[in-house]
């Protein structure tokens, strides 16, 4: 919600600042660099200048702006759960990403392994303290060691007021979800690091291959 909430803000700046070319100027999508460039620095008026709209916006203007940032953002989700895609070993399945949480995920020595990450006010529907993440391989035969029976689900994170289920370090802190871990990559190497120290300390050695933070 907290994503959503801020795009909207960054479209609506967006739009508001750039209707008027966008009537004479042709779409061009092919300047991505410059398009992130822009909307963040509208995100950063955006923040700066509160939460309400102006009162010059109808119902209907703000409507249709809300629609386009929730098909934006419904783009941007998509995409991102696909920057896992085509990790070896390639006859594992991709392991679903549980909603209000996320997945850490490595390849080493052509075995993989998901930690699965719940932000802070959601607690894992199994325990699984000492079950930190699950494996996918030829040993496994290439199905995820998973408490769900068949399929490729590892966890769900569901509502509760305390988190005791999982090991500490499987929550995103308060301040800290998915997405925001993932939106700086301090935070995202940081966490990345922490899964890799828990494998090594449950003797998987070597290289981390595909590694990446994939959030619900």
């Amino acid at each position: 919600m907290a994503l959503k909430a801020t795009l909207t803000w960054l479209c609506l700046l967006a739009v508001l600042s750039s209707c008027a070319a966008h009537e004479t100027i042709p779409l061009n999508c092919s300047s991505q660099a410059e398009l992130w460039e822009r909307l963040s620095a509208d995100l950063s008026v955006a923040v700066k200048c509160g939460e309400n709209p102006p009162s010059s916006w109808s119902a209907q203007q703000a409507a249709a702006l809300e629609l386009y940032m929730r098909n934006l953002t419904d783009t941007l989700h998509t995409h991102q759960l696909k920057e896992c895609q085509g990790s070896e070993p390639k006859q594992c399945k991709e392991a679903e990403v549980p909603k209000n949480g996320g997945l850490a995920c490595a390849t080493v020595f052509d075995k993989r392994y998901c930690k699965p990450m719940c932000n802070y006010g959601y607690d894992f529907g199994f325990l699984r303290k000492r079950r930190v993440f699950d494996e996918c391989s030829g040993q496994t035969g290439y199905q995820w060691q998973s408490q769900y029976v068949g399929g490729n689900k590892l966890a769900e994170c569901i509502e509760a007021s305390i988190q005791v289920s999982g090991a500490t370090t499987a929550y995103f802190p308060k301040d800290q979800d998915c997405i925001t871990t993932k939106s700086n990559i301090q935070m995202q190497n940081r966490t990345l690091e922490d899964f890799s120290a828990e494998l090594k300390g449950k003797g998987i050695q070597g290289e981390l291959k595909y590694a990446c933070l994939v959030c619900g």
